[in-house]
Parts: structure tokens; C-alpha cells; sequence
């Protein structure tokens, strides 16, 4: 029998949420959408909304719909030399399933994994339940959580076959830097080493613009095969309620492998979820939505740093770049506070969820809290305002 570590993140999720008249700013996907305010968003009235009622409700196209699939690698192929074709490109029931799915293809006993830390607990624990030896890549405060090159060097083994990033970052709302991307590119084809990003918060970049020599492309346009991401609607698209995510690849055999292996997970995702999934990421509906988004979370996080400074005698952080989070470190007297107590006692005295870092993502953050700030600004604003009143009242006058 596989074992594997409880997934905290998902079950502290699942404790919580549901609390009555819960302010929740734990959750990490841009503000949900309906189908309504998507079809609102569309440029082109002529296009029919998704959802159609003459829909036969077979499985539909096993690895994805022609027009999902051809969305999605123009995405991947703008701005490079050589498109990616559709067929590099597999549709999975959410990026969690993506993930999942890749690491129970590719990686087994007797291999070695990295992963940068702290990241999504999946990311690291799938691996090691299968088997692989898991190095962790540490991500510093120092460093803007920026991964460093000359340390991934001292962790690579003669059987590493996969180097794990996720970018942007969950929980730091890092990005890691295209000159970064290069270097980890280079350095993993020289030794023929595997890279997986996963990109479910990309292409929410809030505080980095496209213009800039930096801003990171995905991963799988850089030029070597051996690159593998994953994406989601669930994230920067704001759908997370139709259960879509992808895998693509530059190589098709790692595609065909595990497409193989997902013969035995899934016969096809929903025709409904494709359909919603095929009309958000159209040219008439994504440059709106995407907007939406991003104009969403530069308000908000205007809010939250505000917040961290009027707060900072008792907290701390380095502000997001991408994504829909923020790791913020809450501290009294120089020493960090015991985040899981916070955590609880907020949200009993509050109604305010986030999450403790020590809990779900590791006992090197205890002090730190994530907060998913890409929320409506009604709650974010409601939230931050109680949660002040409790530091004032909690942490300062102590």
C-alpha cells in the first residue's frame, strides 16, 4: 500500500471553510466567476455562450477538444520560434490531477527528485510516496524567494531525473526571473534532467510587466524538450468550480507515456467543462477575463500592503510579484508567533481564515501565514479590517 503524508493544506481547507459567515482569505484562486459575468466579458457578441443545452453528454474527445487544445498551444506558441503543436498538449479533471498523473508516469523507487520549498505540498510529497528521494530546494526570504542555481548544484545526484518548480510561487507570490529560467534550462540539459513547472497562477502577473528584460515565460517555450508544465482555470482564470487543468510538453513521447497511464484515471473530462474551458481561453473572452484578474489583484494587494505597513512591528513579508498569494510573517518581540494558534484563534474570534506555515508547508516557516489576497475587495477589505483590531488588540498591546 502507497503511503503518503496527509495533504495539510487541502485538509485545513476543508476543516475551515464551511465555518458560518467565514471571511475567507485562504483561498487561492482569482475571485470565482459565473457563467453570466464570463459571457458579459466576451468582446464578440456573436460568439454563442457555452453551455449548450443540444449537447449529447457522451465522453467526448478523450484527450480534449481540437478547439480546447488549439487555445491553449497558441498560448504556449506566442512570442516563440516554433509553435507547439495541440497534440503536445493533454486536458486532465484540474491541475491537481496534472500533477498527480505526471509524477505517477515518470517517477518511481530509485530516483531522485528536487523540489523548491516551500511550494504546494503535492509537489514533493507524490514523489516521495512513490518512492523517489526528495531534495528540497530552499527558497529564501533574503533571496525575494528567488531559487538559486549555484545551490541547486549541490543538490543534484547522478540519478536525478526531475527538477520540480513552481512558478509563480505558492505560497510567496515569487516569480522566478526568465534570466533564472534559462540558467536552470541549461544546467538541466547539459546533465539531461527532467524540468517541471507547475504554472497553475501563471499568467496572473500583477507587479511585473511583460515589457521587462525578466518577466518569466512559461517554462515549455524555452526550447528544451525535456520540459513538461501544467495549468489550470481554476487560478488566474477564475473557474475553479469546472474542474480543468492541462499538461504540456515540448517532447511527445513524454506526452504519449502519460497519456497512457491516464487510460486508467480518466476516460475524458466533462464535455461541460471543456466547453466553458474552450470559450474562456477564446481571443474574445481571455484578454478581458485576464484583465479582470489582474486589475483585481493590483487592488487588492494595494490593500495588503498597506496593511503589513501599519502593521510592521508585528509582521513582515516580501510582496508578491505574481499569483494570488502572499507569505507574511506576524512576530512579537523578534520572535515569530505560534502560527497554528494564530491561525485558529483569528478565525474563532474573527471569522477571518488563513493558514499557519508551519502546518502547510513545513516546520521551517512557523511564524509565517498564507493569505489568498485575489479575493473580492469587499472581503479582503473586511477581513484586514478585523484582522487589525485583533492585532491591535492580541499582539501590540502585549
Amino acid at each position: 500500500m502507497v503511503k503518503i503524508k496527509p495533504f495539510d493544506v487541502e485538509q485545513w481547507m476543508d476543516k475551515y471553510e464551511t465555518t458560518p459567515g467565514v471571511l475567507n482569505i485562504a483561498e487561492t484562486c482569482a475571485a470565482s466567476i459565473s457563467i453570466d459575468e464570463l459571457v458579459a466579458l466576451c468582446e464578440d457578441p456573436s460568439i454563442e455562450p457555452p453551455l449548450k443545452a443540444s449537447t449529447k453528454l457522451t465522453y467526448g474527445p478523450i484527450r480534449g477538444s481540437d478547439t480546447l487544445r488549439g487555445n491553449l498551444a497558441s498560448l504556449y506558441s506566442a512570442r516563440v520560434a516554433t509553435p507547439l503543436p495541440v497534440d503536445n498538449i493533454l486536458i486532465t479533471p484540474g491541475a491537481i490531477a496534472a500533477n498527480f498523473l505526471l509524477f505517477y508516469t515518470l517517477i518511481g523507487p530509485g530516483d531522485h527528485v528536487v523540489c523548491v520549498y516551500p511550494t504546494y505540498q503535492q509537489l514533493y510529497s507524490v514523489p516521495e510516496s512513490l518512492g523517489a528521494e526528495v531534495s528540497l530546494w530552499k527558497l529564501r526570504k533574503d533571496k525575494k524567494y528567488i531559487p538559486d542555481l549555484e545551490e541547486l548544484k549541490d543538490l543534484v545526484k547522478e540519478n536525478t531525473k526531475m527538477i520540480i518548480i513552481n512558478n509563480p510561487n505558492n505560497p510567496t507570490g515569487a516569480t522566478i526571473p526568465k534570466s533564472v529560467l534559462r540558467g536552470l534550462v541549461d544546467f538541466a540539459r547539459e546533465r539531461d534532467i527532467i524540468i517541471f513547472s507547475d504554472e497553475v497562477y501563471r499568467p496572473l502577473f500583477h507587479s511585473i510587466s511583460p515589457l521587462d528584460n525578466e518577466f518569466p515565460p512559461s517554462l515549455v517555450s524555452l526550447g528544451y524538450a525535456k520540459t513538461i508544465v501544467t495549468g489550470s482555470m481554476s487560478k488566474a482564470y477564475s473557474l475553479a468550480g469546472i474542474r480543468l487543468g492541462w499538461i504540456a510538453s515540448r517532447d511527445p513521447s513524454i506526452i504519449e507515456a502519460i497519456a497512457a497511464a491516464r487510460d486508467y484515471t480518466t476516460i475524458a473530462v466533462s464535455q461541460l467543462d471543456d466547453q466553458v474551458a474552450s470559450y474562456a481561453l477564446s481571443q474574445s473572452v481571455i484578454h478581458s477575463l485576464l484583465s479582470r484578474n489582474i486589475k483585481l489583484a493590483r487592488t487588492n494587494l494595494e490593500l495588503l500592503e498597506n496593511f503589513v505597513k501599519e502593521h510592521s512591528s508585528v509582521c513582515s513579508w516580501v510582496k508578491p510579484t505574481g499569483g494570488t498569494t502572499a507569505f507574511i510573517r506576524f512576530e512579537m518581540k523578534g520572535e515569530p508567533i505560534d502560527d497554528v494558534k494564530f491561525c485558529i484563534d483569528v478565525i474563532e474570534k474573527t471569522k477571518v481564515m488563513f493558514l499557519p506555515g508551519s502546518k502547510c508547508f513545513g516546520e521551517d516557516f512557523k511564524g509565517f501565514v498564507r493569505i489568498g489576497f485575489v479575493c473580492e475587495t469587499a472581503v479582503l477589505e473586511e477581513a484586514l479590517q478585523k484582522l487589525g483590531a485583533y492585532i491591535r488588540e492580541h499582539l501590540v498591546s502585549k
